[in-house]
């Protein structure tokens, strides 16, 4: 998907930061950078922001979040993002290459972290205000680092980098007891049926396939699934095939059909009816509605 808009991490560093690491507050942020981010466009690097002030809507991967105080997201790279903000938006926001995380804990992979693994999961969490006091303390000591010369600073930013990810895995949790009570035995099955499918999708849309990839039944796979996203395999499978269709629509410059068997159908009519049915929409409305 070459003709998207990626932005790099460097568009956004002045000299003084590291390389790999950017911080600001979200007002400054919006000033600075408006002309990189006024139209949906993706990163290549991993952001989290939190709102402390302001309204809006927030979209990403073609989902509307509403933003309010005490909003927190997450977006790996790759995903398509845009907002509309109120004029007295405020927060933080910092974001970071893979390498300057995953160089430093070996064995703590950000793909670990549900809302970075999953195209299925929540990109929000919605803080309530003790909470928010918590996590704010987290983001303004980042800050405070950030701007110092400490010895070891990297690896301090870093831990409060880690605190705020695993408060929010236990927020996720402690709002979904059924997840939590299951997260231990089924969760790792659906990271890794969601890599197969990652890897997979366009070629391969059934479930007794990733089954027996994973060497499980079919039926324990639907269990998985409904268990810890409350789907069906299927759906995931679909959802996914929907969100690259409805990037591609959008961001390459190719015909209907083309698109269609990029995606693994050699029929255009059977993929149009199979986005219709998901969408509420066809390809072609989808394209009108959303290119702008």
């Amino acid at each position: 998907m070459n003709s998207i808009s990626v932005l790099h991490i460097n568009l956004f560093q002045s000299e003084k930061n590291a390389p790999d690491f950017y911080f600001n507050t979200l007002k400054n942020h919006l000033i600075s950078s408006h002309k990189h981010i006024e139209k949906p466009h993706r990163h290549d690097f991993y952001v989290t922001v939190i709102f402390t002030k302001g309204t809006g809507i927030h979209e990403i991967d073609f989902q509307k979040y509403d933003v309010s105080e005490g909003s927190l997201f997450f977006l790996s790279p790759g995903q398509v993002h845009s907002w509309e903000l109120s004029p007295d938006t405020d927060g933080y926001i910092f974001f970071f290459s893979q390498p300057y995380y995953e160089m430093y804990y070996v064995n703590q992979k950000l793909k670990n972290f549900p809302f970075f693994n999953s195209p299925s999961f929540s990109r929000k969490l919605q803080l309530e205000s003790d909470e928010l006091v918590n996590m704010i303390r987290l983001f303004e000591a980042i800050g405070s680092e950030h701007e110092s010369q400490n010895v070891m600073k990297q690896g301090f930013i870093l831990s409060l980098i880690s605190q705020i990810y695993i408060h929010s895995v236990r927020k996720f949790a402690k709002d979904d007891e059924k997840t939590l009570a299951t997260s231990v035995s089924y969760f790792k099955h659906y990271q890794d049926f969601e890599n197969l499918l990652e890897e997979l999708f366009t070629s391969q849309k059934s479930i007794a396939y990733y089954a027996s990839q994973m060497n499980i039944s079919a039926k324990h796979l639907n269990r998985i699934t409904q268990t810890v996203m409350q789907k069906t395999a299927s759906e995931i499978i679909t959802e996914r095939v929907i969100l690259e269709a409805k990037r591609m629509l959008i961001y390459l410059d190719e015909g209907l059909v083309e698109i269609a068997f990029r995606l693994g159908y050699e029929e255009y009519s059977y993929f149009a009816r199979m986005f219709r049915k998901n969408s509420g929409i066809t390809p072609s409305q989808f394209i009108k509605d959303h290119k702008h």
